[in-house]
C-alpha cells in the first residue's frame, strides 16, 4: 500500500515538487534544494531522509527546530507551515525506508537514548505522519515559548512522543493508519479516539 500510494502521490504532485524546487532556487540561492540527513529507521538501521531545504546553508543549530529561528528562511517557514518540506519523503516511502504512518525518524543522538521497552518503537518503519507528529504538529511554536527549549524537548516532548509511539505499536492497524492519514489531511487529532 505504501509503495502504491507513494508512486501515485509522486505522479500526481510532481508539478508542486517542481514549483517548490524552483522557489527554493530563487528565494534561497547558494544551497541545495533538497536537504539530506541521516536518520534512524526500522530496526535501528540508518537511512538518508529527504526534505525540501527550509534553512539557510551556513547555520550550526541544534537538531530541534524552534519557530522564529533566524536559520529558518521566510520561504522555509511557509514550507514548514504547510508541511510542503516533507514531500520529498515520498521517495523514502517509495523505496521502502519509510511508511506513510509511523514514528518520525530520529537523528542518531536521540534514537541512541532509547532503552528497554522504548526501543520497541524501532520495530516500526518511521512515518511521514503519525500520532505523535499530529499531537505535536505545532512543536516549533511550543518550543519557542519555553525558557530552555532543548531541556523541555528532552524532558517533556520526547518522552511523550515515545509513549504515544509505543501505544501506536500496540494498536497498529490499517484502519488506524487511514484514520491518522485523514486526521493529517484535515488537521485534527484526538488521542482518545484511536
Amino acid at each position: 500500500m505504501d509503495f502504491v500510494m507513494a508512486l501515485v502521490g509522486l505522479l500526481v504532485i510532481w508539478p508542486v515538487l517542481l514549483l517548490v524546487a524552483i522557489l527554493i532556487k530563487i528565494k534561497m540561492p547558494g544551497g541545495p534544494v533538497i536537504f539530506k540527513q541521516q536518520r534512524v529507521g526500522q530496526h535501528g538501521k540508518l537511512f538518508t531522509m529527504y526534505k525540501f531545504r527550509s534553512m539557510s546553508v551556513s547555520h550550526s543549530g541544534s537538531s530541534i527546530s524552534i519557530k522564529g529561528e533566524s536559520r529558518i528562511t521566510p520561504l522555509g517557514e511557509k514550507l514548514r507551515a504547510y508541511k510542503l518540506d516533507e514531500l520529498p519523503g515520498l521517495w523514502n516511502v517509495l523505496i521502502g525506508e519509510m511508511s506513510f504512518v509511523g514514528p518520525r525518524p530520529d537523528v542518531p543522538g536521540y534514537a541512541d537514548q532509547l532503552t528497554g521497552k522504548d526501543r520497541d518503537i524501532l520495530k516500526l518503519k518511521p512515518g511521514i505522519t503519525g500520532p505523535a507528529s499530529l499531537k505535536y504538529k505545532n512543536e516549533e511554536e511550543i518550543l519557542a515559548q519555553q525558557e530552555d527549549p532543548i531541556v523541555y524537548n528532552d524532558t517533556v516532548l520526547y518522552p511523550d512522543k515515545i509513549r504515544i509511539n509505543l501505544l501506536y505499536l500496540e494498536r497498529q492497524s490499517l484502519i488506524l493508519d487511514f484514520k491518522l492519514i485523514v486526521q493529517t489531511v484535515l488537521g485534527g487529532f484526538d488521542e482518545s479516539k484511536w
